[in-house]
């Protein structure tokens, strides 16, 4: 490993051998992650291989008056979410105990730090990404979708991290994404919204929220399929500080 950089290469790694590992593997604190709100630290995570993640122990957060405690459960939400709709855009993320007590742990990305959604959005090829990433944030209702939020890894994947303040029954939406508004969305995002409402939310995801965070997920996802159309801000206010 590089000593001037804390961070470690890894080998390949699927989706459910890296949910056993974040979940059973033992974890070394390596330090705080910088420009992080919240105490945010990366740690290695040890099994087969030595894998990195970010860990947001529940008792690093900074008390916000419109959420309640328990970010980390957000978190893991928007990533369950995420999977229940089959979009691989959250990096794998689990609710569990680690050394500051019980938090989120979700797989580290190396990315091209440089990236973000306005240089991603450059590039027609991660559109369909990126449009599953709006409406993908309007059912977790995320309330800081910041560019810098949007990650491009060396193979081209596109990842959505900082995911804390999310389904809050109310409707807060703050996003940079409105590239599309009022465009229709395309029929295969449709139909995977679609499936999510036949099913209903799976446990894992159902799990991390309250009764009434559970309706108000629902309901937005009715109302996507029921519009059709990437949502429009007439006000011009729904977008974070700072945008990037």
């Amino acid at each position: 490993m590089d000593l001037e950089s804390p961070f470690r290469p890894r080998g390949p790694l699927d989706e459910a051998d890296a949910i056993a590992q974040l979940t059973d593997g033992e974890i070394d604190v390596i330090g705080l992650m910088p420009w992080s709100s919240n105490r945010t630290f990366l740690v290695d995570v040890h099994g087969d291989q030595i894998i990195q993640a970010v860990y947001k122990p529940a008792r690093g957060e900074r008390p916000l008056w419109d959420f309640p405690p328990g970010l980390y459960r957000r978190e893991v939400a928007t990533y369950e979410l995420s999977h229940q709709l089959g979009w691989d855009l959250v990096p794998p993320t689990v609710r569990r105990e680690g050394p500051l007590g019980e938090g989120s742990l979700q797989l580290f990305v190396t990315a091209d730090f440089e990236q973000h959604y306005f240089t991603i959005l450059e590039e027609p090829a991660h559109h369909p990404a990126l449009q599953r990433l709006c409406i993908l944030d309007i059912i977790a209702n995320s309330t800081d979708r910041k560019g810098g939020h949007c990650l491009l890894d060396a193979d081209g994947h596109v990842w959505a991290i900082d995911n804390g303040l999310t389904f809050h029954h109310d409707f807060k939406l703050r996003t940079v994404i409105w590239d599309w508004a009022d465009e229709p969305i395309p029929t295969d995002i449709l139909d995977d919204v679609a499936a999510l409402l036949d099913a209903g939310l799976a446990d894992g995801l159902g799990q991390q929220l309250d009764p009434v965070e559970r309706e108000a997920a629902l309901t937005r996802a009715r109302t996507i399929v029921q519009s059709g159309s990437f949502p429009v801000d007439p006000s011009g206010r729904r977008y974070p500080w700072p945008l990037v």
